[in-house]
């Protein structure tokens, strides 16, 4: 089935070494899954936080819903993640070690459903992403050559 990707963390592949990830539903109310349709959720500031048991994405803005008015939702409150018991218990042992991080990569709609993509990673340090920087210059370069030759 296709998926509509609402928001992506495009920082989060630069600034983090992504070793895993996983796809997790979210727990919302009514009204913030309508403003997550009208594609009104940031993901730049978010975080995943796990005491390996539970999940919950913390620091994510769902712009609050106006038609709702009185109904409304609090937009930076923490939202539950629906995941396995064993993939949560994976990012427990991941993120108990020094230097690890869980970030979400993506929001989309899956089947009508919000979802979650989040990695688990290691900080990128100064050097690497001048590495990676170098790296996709190089590329850039190369297939420019390429294209000229044809």
């Amino acid at each position: 089935m296709a998926e509509k990707v609402i928001a992506k963390n495009r920082k989060a592949r630069f600034d983090y070494e992504i070793l895993e990830t996983y796809e997790a539903g979210l727990v919302l109310q009514g009204s913030e899954i309508k403003s997550i349709r009208a594609s009104q959720i940031s993901i730049k500031e978010a975080y995943v936080r796990t005491d390996g048991h539970e999940a919950w994405l913390v620091n994510a803005h769902i712009a609050p819903y106006n038609p709702a008015s009185s109904l409304n939702h609090e937009p930076r409150r923490e939202r539950k993640l629906l995941l396995h018991r064993k993939e949560i218990a994976n990012m427990w042992e991941d993120v108990k070690q020094k230097g690890f991080s869980i970030i979400p990569l993506r929001v989309y709609l899956k089947q009508g459903r919000a979802k979650v993509e989040i990695g688990v990673g290691r900080g990128k340090r100064q050097y690497d992403k001048r590495q990676d920087i170098a790296k996709r210059d190089a590329q850039r370069e190369i297939e420019r050559a390429l294209r000229g030759r044809e």
